[in-house]
């Protein structure tokens, strides 16, 4: 007979299982539609996922009850298959696995998204009806997974120390702060879950290893342990189709040995995780003897007074960007919009680059679906207070076609006529994952839509009063297996109307080369992307989890254990490198800031003016 759940966290880790939603997504199921009711409708299929899960190496098993509840299954005209469907769950689960597998009933989060201001009482009436279920039906344990408030997460655990004394696994959906979705440190969060009744406190989904990695670092030494972790498997790319997710089991394996290093003890993926991924945890975790934790960073602190800005300068306004790359060497540097309210590091950063004579700031549209200030206020912000052009993304994921001219007519009247037309990480992923993405517009059909504008003639085909004077620019990933069918996929964008082209980093002095000569031909501007790393962890994050993205074996080594001024100096030695080879054949050069590490790329675009002599700061 297998020890409880608690008595074995004691003594050994346990490996989890993966994903179950996308790993259905991925066999061909499609999404929107409930996979809670396969327990009851396709009880063979969830039978093995179990299983292959299970063969692989996990010994925690969860059942397949995430969203069964009763406010999720209505959507779907389910409202009274609550208790069936939870029973099933577990039923099936433990018929497919040994008997040396914890089954644990898994229950998600239900204030998130559309569902925030539901009422507490109504709240725990769902909570309770399906944690009975559960139970009722033998679970060895209760895992609340994927919650982002700390109260939300309270009262589950409530409920659920009320019905049972069997083990409860708390999870928060974070990133790589320290806090969670309603403002409570992570650390006192942990440790109040802890007091109320939790055995096990941890992450899972919205982050891959390495986010997940950086928010224990901000909270070991400050709770007690023991830990969980259910990494995505990086950030998910729409590629034919189909979303795909990059991080790979070897990937896992090495992460997995660093977070038992940190105290988690139970180990398993989340999103796009496979049985391949856990396979690669469970033969990682061989033989490994749980050690204690000792801390290993510090949280830096957070400013979070207001500024008032003086008005310093007028805007910029000619030549473009693409007359200026047609003379000379061209810098642009992007500035990530802030994710809280305090602009003070954003100005901060679009002053020293206005110092050191960069050509433009460029700013993204809520990269990687996470919320971020608005990048047209702040566009408008650095043109007016600080006279440097500015550059804005606009995602084809946050607004339908109204908004989408609205945007566009705003950028006209504010003077802003510079910006860059992508699709947009998929909402799902982000830090609002019930929130919607739109797509009404593909990138090419934005792209022709913004050119259409400049003609005087609305989305609606109506004419407009007066012309826009947009310089569209259009993304390119040439870190892709097959660089000729990215061109082709380039040539149309430019056929839809594209002035310029930005390319996703590059870290390879060879790729360089190679997209030269595959570009030459094309009649528009390239700027080519280059963004020091930070890191050796924010090189093995971005090679192993970020979509469009991959580093050279040499960059990785050379990087490998590096942290703080050492990591973030050999990552521009790394980037002056780059450079080297990229302005030989580029005149547009693309900087993208790290973490708000401004200095990084001042220096760089400094670089670029030494080396071309076209400019000094």
């Amino acid at each position: 007979m297998k020890p409880d759940l608690r008595e074995a966290l004691q003594a050994r880790i346990l490996t989890g299982d993966g994903a179950m939603g996308t790993y259905l997504y991925g066999m061909g199921f499609p999404v929107g539609v409930s996979y809670e009711e396969f327990n009851v409708l396709r009880p063979e299929v969830i039978a093995d996922v179990h299983r292959r899960y299970y063969e692989a190496g996990a010994r925690v098993i969860e059942t397949n009850t995430f969203s069964a509840n009763l406010a999720s299954l209505s959507h779907y005209g389910l409202d009274h298959e609550v208790e069936a469907i939870n029973r099933a769950g577990v039923q099936i689960a433990r018929d497919a696995v040994g008997s040396d597998a914890y089954v644990v009933g898994a229950v998600g989060s239900i204030r998130a998204g559309k569902r925030k201001n539901i009422a507490t009482t109504q709240l725990e009436q769902l909570f309770h009806q399906q944690m009975d279920a559960l139970l009722n039906a033998g679970v060895d344990g209760i895992l609340l997974e994927t919650f982002y408030d700390l109260e939300e997460a309270l009262l589950a655990l409530r409920i659920a120390r009320k019905l049972s004394d069997v083990p409860v696994i708390a999870q928060f959906a974070v990133e790589k702060e320290a806090v969670t979705q309603d403002g409570h440190p992570l650390a006192i969060a942990f440790n109040q879950l802890k007091q109320e009744g939790a055995d096990v406190v941890g992450f899972n989904c919205r982050s891959g290893p390495n986010g997940i990695m950086r928010a224990i670092d901000s909270i070991v030494g400050d709770i007690v342990l023991p830990l969980s972790v259910f990494p995505n498997a990086g950030i998910p790319d729409y590629v034919d189709g189909k979303y795909m997710f990059s991080a790979t089991p070897e990937y896992f394996a090495q992460s997995a040995r660093k977070f038992a290093d940190r105290g988690a003890r139970i180990i398993g993926g989340c999103c796009g995780t496979t049985p391949e991924h856990i396979a690669a945890i469970a033969k990682s975790l061989e033989g490994y003897t749980p050690q204690p934790v000792q801390p290993e960073a510090q949280q830096l602190p957070v400013q979070r007074e207001r500024i008032t800005l003086q008005s310093e300068q007028q805007p910029v306004s000619e030549p473009t960007i693409v007359d200026l790359v047609q003379e000379r060497h061209t810098v642009i540097v992007e500035l990530d919009p802030p994710r809280d309210l305090n602009i003070q590091k954003f100005m901060d950063g679009a002053r020293a680059l206005k110092e050191i004579k960069a050509d433009a700031v460029t700013m993204a549209d809520n990269s990687l679906a996470v919320t971020r200030m608005s990048n047209i206020a702040l566009a408008s912000l650095v043109q007016h207070q600080v006279g440097i052009r500015p550059l804005v993304h606009i995602a084809c994921r946050d607004r339908n076609l109204i908004g989408t001219q609205s945007h566009m007519m705003g950028l006209d009247a504010l003077g802003i006529d510079h910006v860059l037309a992508v699709t947009g990480d998929p909402a799902r992923f982000g830090d609002l994952p019930d929130s919607s993405s739109v797509y009404d517009l593909t990138s090419f059909e934005m792209i022709r839509m913004i050119k259409q504008l400049n003609e005087g003639v609305a989305f609606s085909g109506k004419a407009l009063k007066q012309k826009a004077n947009f310089i569209t620019g259009a993304a390119f990933n040439p870190n892709v297996k097959y660089l000729d069918k990215a061109i082709a996929r380039l040539e149309k964008k430019i056929d839809s109307g594209a002035d310029y082209i930005m390319t996703q980093p590059v870290y390879d002095k060879e790729l360089i080369v190679r997209i030269a000569e595959a570009t030459k031909h094309l009649s528009v501007p390239i700027f080519i992307g280059i963004m020091p790393l930070a890191s050796g962890r924010n090189a093995e994050y971005l090679h192993n989890e970020v979509p469009g993205i991959q580093l050279s074996d040499d960059v990785r080594r050379r990087m490998a254990g590096l942290e703080g001024e050492e990591g973030r100096a050999e990552g521009v030695r790394i980037a002056e490198e780059l450079l080297d080879t990229a302005l030989e054949y580029f005149k547009g050069i693309y900087l993208i800031t790290p973490f708000m590490f401004y200095e990084m790329t001042v220096q760089l675009t400094d670089y670029v003016w030494r080396k071309t002599s076209g400019k000094t700061g």
